[in-house]
């Protein structure tokens, strides 16, 4: 199963536990998520489905290049990183 992390700076706002998630893709394994946590789908997705400009999740220490549809594929061991960009200076 595909491990997904949420950031303790989302965990500020909705607190979100590590889990393991049987799912083919990154929008699949966020579904499974919200199912159990209906509250978190607002914070990190937008009113589109879309993940929202300040959000930023990496799967195997890579960016996910379909930010949209969230269509990237997962692998039985990869592992989540849901996070908050950050951005300043």
């Amino acid at each position: 199963m595909a491990h997904i992390v949420f950031a303790p700076a989302i965990q500020r706002h909705v607190a979100s536990p590590a889990r393991d998630i049987a799912a083919a893709t990154v929008r699949s394994a966020l579904d499974a998520v919200f199912e159990l946590q209906p509250e978190l789908r607002g914070y990190i997705l937008d009113d589109q489905a879309q993940l929202r400009r300040h959000m930023a999740i990496f799967v195997d220490g890579r960016a996910i290049a379909d930010r949209r549809g969230l269509g990237d594929a997962l692998r039985q061991d990869s592992r989540v990183y849901v996070l908050q960009a950050l951005s300043g200076g």
